[in-house]
C-alpha cells in the first residue's frame, strides 16, 4: 500500500530543482507572494530547524532574528509558489530538531552549529553525496562589495 501511495505522489510531484539540504544549513527561500493582483518573489533567509513530514506532505522549517525577534517560517517542499532554495552555509548540528535555538539568540545561538566550509572534508563530503543524487549543493556567492565613487 505504501508503495502505491509512492507511485502515485511521484506524478504529481514537481519537477524543480530542490538542492540537497539539511537541519542545520543556512538557506535563503524565495517564495512567490500575492499582493492583491499583482505576485512577486519574496526571499527568506535563516536556520533550518526541522523537517516534519514524508511524501508530498513534506514541510521545512526555517527560522531567522529580524531586529531581536525570532521569526519562524513553515514552507511546504512541494509548493507550486516555492520559487527556489539556496543553501548559504552547511551547518553540523547533533539533533534532529532545533527546538532549542528558540532560546537562544545572537552568537549563542551561532555558537551551537558548528559551520562547515565547502573546501574543508565534511563539507566536500556532503557536495559528494549530494552528487550523487542528482542535487544541487551551496551557492557561491560573489565576493567583495560594489565600488562607488565617494564625495
Amino acid at each position: 500500500m505504501d508503495q502505491l501511495i509512492r507511485k502515485i505522489e511521484q506524478r504529481y510531484q514537481r519537477k524543480v530543482e530542490i538542492p540537497d539540504f539539511r537541519v542545520g544549513d543556512t538557506v535563503r527561500v524565495y517564495y512567490k507572494v500575492r499582493e492583491g493582483n499583482k505576485e512577486r518573489v519574496q526571499p527568506f533567509e535563516g536556520l533550518v530547524i526541522r523537517f516534519q513530514g514524508t511524501g508530498l506532505n513534506r514541510n521545512f522549517t526555517v527560522r531567522k532574528e529580524s531586529y531581536g525577534v525570532g521569526i519562524e517560517r513553515t514552507f511546504p517542499l512541494y509548493n507550486p509558489r516555492l520559487e527556489k532554495i539556496e543553501i548559504i552555509k552547511f551547518g553540523k548540528v547533533r539533533r534532529a530538531k532545533l527546538y532549542y535555538i528558540r532560546q537562544l539568540s545572537g552568537k549563542t545561538a551561532a555558537r551551537k552549529i558548528k559551520e562547515i566550509k565547502p573546501w574543508e572534508p565534511l563539507g566536500q563530503k556532503r557536495m559528494a553525496q549530494a552528487a550523487a543524487k542528482g542535487k544541487a549543493t551551496i551557492v557561491q556567492e560573489k565576493q567583495g562589495k560594489k565600488k562607488g565613487k565617494r564625495k
